[in-house]
């Protein structure tokens, strides 16, 4: 334990001795450490956020036109038009032999006469063997073309940053800081040694040399300081003079001085705290104005309704990761929670829709037959966490083109009670597995890839507003979960709740 203690303990000397190091540099180089620092970060950070994107959407570009030629390829024979097209690119036509077809895809072509032999990750090449005269055709693909483009743009990228680093800090360097920070920091200096040396000519700063900012505040100040000194030197001076008369009178004097010299010692420390505010204020004005742009770049490039369904399904993201967010914020809180009628089939479709969030759920048919009269008595959004756990567990279960359907009835044994239940046509659940699928750490149960909430966090929840869940294997295959909750106008009193997560426990 004390090996451990004395080993965190030494980087504590090191960063001080950087601190020190950054903080003994004169104030220009320290400024231009600084922004050069941050042209550099600024310039990495614009690159990688530009060349990854940019690469995506080349290797996209790439891959639809790969698809279009090998499309217009197949119907080349039929369409002039396809033709016209493919005149533009490298489109060969001879025996396997000329064309320097591999075996296996000459033996592909041969077996399926007609269709394109496309495979862009393994050739840059599509091969078609025409069905009715028998020739072979080598198109190649434009793959260097768009490496091509990559690299300009990562070139040009380089040197347009480059650039503008270049001119920032020459701007910065030969205008900006000589002219509105360097030149008052020279006159403060400069007054500074005036003051030190007796040179009472040049010991206060020009009026006419003040701007009107922190660096001027602190250079009027330093002149009414001085001047409030001299003139107290003088008055100290001739209460001197009357040593032996006024010996009350020079010890007031000598006070004076003393608090003179004393707010003078403060007012070269506002000079440096000033100083360390401007250059705080000069960091922090270029980011801040790149994210004002951007936000208002967003806004005025946002348009279409697919758009606004996106953003808005955000928005709806969001206020539920807020909901979570909350709850976890009162992890050791005990509150009540508020109990409503909740209309099942208008939440089932929001929790739908959160979930269709996943790319899959578009290749999926999801059946909402619940009832719109149907409600039950609970909290929304806890019922929303567990609808939506469940939701999640189906659509990871199912493959493409799957089902999964969502039901309501009214309980057979208790008439004041509403059984949901949600199916799907997947594989099912593992007998060995059923037993244990809501207890808490079972790595293997159906909301390994759900939403982390868990089946055992769900089962406290639907617990805590009276209900019950249970799950079992459909007979048609695929699996079931069975949610039972109080119907609407049901007696069921609000819980005292503790966390959800000490449930697990």
């Amino acid at each position: 334990m004390s090996n451990a203690t004395g080993s965190a303990a030494i980087p504590k000397p090191v960063l001080k001795r950087i601190d020190r190091r950054i903080g003994d540099l004169r104030i220009r180089l320290k400024l231009m450490v600084f922004h050069n620092v941050f042209f550099c970060l600024l310039a990495l950070t614009i690159y990688l956020s530009i060349i990854p994107t940019l690469e995506v959407h080349l290797n996209q570009a790439y891959q639809r036109e790969s698809l279009l030629l090998r499309d217009l390829l197949a119907t080349q024979a039929r369409s002039t038009t396809a033709s016209g097209i493919l005149s533009h690119y490298v489109l060969e036509q001879g025996t396997p032999a000329e064309l320097g077809m591999p075996d296996d895809v000459r033996e592909w072509t041969n077996a399926h006469p007609g269709e394109v032999w496309f495979n862009p990750e393994k050739s840059s090449y599509l091969y078609h063997r025409d069905r009715s005269s028998e020739l072979y055709r080598r198109l190649k693909l434009p793959h260097e073309v768009y490496r091509k483009m990559l690299a300009d743009a990562r070139w040009t990228l380089t040197w347009v940053l480059l650039a503008t680093y270049v001119l920032g800090v020459l701007v910065l360097e030969f205008f900006v800081l000589p002219l509105y920070v360097y030149r008052q920091i020279r006159l403060l200096l400069d007054a500074d040694r005036a003051t030190t040396a007796g040179d009472r000519e040049h010991e206060l700063v020009p009026e006419s040399e003040i701007p009107d900012d922190e660096l001027g505040d602190i250079m009027r100040s330093r002149n009414e300081t001085v001047t409030a000194m001299r003139r107290h030197e003088a008055q100290l001076a001739e209460a001197l003079e009357q040593l032996q008369t006024v010996t009350e009178d020079l010890r007031r004097k000598n006070e004076q001085l003393e608090a003179a010299r004393q707010n003078l010692v403060n007012q070269d420390r506002l000079a440096s705290l000033g100083l360390i505010s401007a250059s705080v204020a000069h960091e922090l004005n270029t980011p801040l104005a790149v994210l004002k742009g951007s936000i208002e770049k967003l806004r005025e490039s946002t348009e279409g309704r697919l758009n606004e369904e996106r953003l808005a399904r955000m928005a709806r993201v969001t206020d539920r990761l807020k909901s979570i967010s909350s709850q976890l914020l009162d992890f050791a809180r005990v509150r009540k929670t508020t109990m409503e009628p909740v209309a099942v089939a208008q939440l089932i479709a929001e929790c739908w829709e959160l979930v269709s969030i996943d790319d899959k759920a578009q290749q999926v048919h999801f059946w909402n037959l619940v009832s719109p009269e149907l409600q039950v008595q609970g909290n929304r959004d806890r019922l929303g966490q567990v609808f939506v756990n469940l939701l999640r567990n189906a659509l990871h279960e199912i493959t493409v083109s799957g089902n999964v359907w969502v039901r309501g009835s009214l309980s057979l044994t208790r008439r004041d009670h509403l059984v949901i239940q949600v199916e799907d046509d997947g594989p099912g659940i593992a007998e060995s597995m059923l037993p244990h699928l809501f207890e808490a750490f079972v790595s293997t149960r159906l909301d390994a890839h759900g939403t982390g909430l868990g089946l055992t966090v769900a089962e406290g929840i639907i617990q805590q507003h009276g209900g019950a869940i249970r799950a079992y294997n459909r007979a048609e295959g695929g699996a079931c979960l069975e949610v039972t909750l109080p119907l609407a106008g049901s007696s069921v009193p609000a819980p005292n709740q503790a966390p959800l997560v000490q449930q697990v426990s």
